[in-house]
């Protein structure tokens, strides 16, 4: 191989990797828990009293705005807090960030640990963009 032919099929190798790292990142690859929209999440939390409302962003977010009923547990601190959730094991528990990344990592360390999560797709940021309420 000529030394152009190599550096070109190492920077498909790098592509591919950023892109399949993408992909796990916002959940559509790998991923053993389901993502929903903020309009099923809303119907969920309207119509079935075996849901749960998480949300794993930083205090500092939660204290501008939230999600009526939310609990907070920021994705950060989440692993070492999982007792606070063992009441809501067997429900399912709709997880929210501002934009979808943190609760798909909060996804995957609760679906390790036996939860049933639902991601929802967007955050909150799509939950406001369609119109649903939020706490100041």
């Amino acid at each position: 191989m000529k030394k152009k032919q190599i550096i070109n099929l190492l920077y498909w190798i790098a592509f591919a990797a950023i892109a399949l790292y993408f992909a796990y990142a916002k959940g559509w690859i790998f991923a053993d828990f389901e993502s929903i929209t903020p309009q099923q999440a809303h119907t969920l939390l309207e119509n079935d009293k075996n849901v749960f409302l998480l949300d794993v962003r930083t205090q500092e977010e939660f204290s501008n705005e939230y999600i009526e009923s939310a609990t907070l547990i920021p994705v950060q601190v989440l692993s070492e807090n999982l007792s606070q959730l063992e009441s809501v094991k067997k429900k399912k528990i709709i997880v929210y960030c501002h934009s979808g990344n943190r609760s798909v990592a909060a996804s995957r360390i609760l679906v390790a640990n036996g939860f049933t999560p639902l991601n929802m797709k967007g955050g909150i940021s799509q939950w406001k963009n369609e119109g649903f309420t939020v706490i100041y």
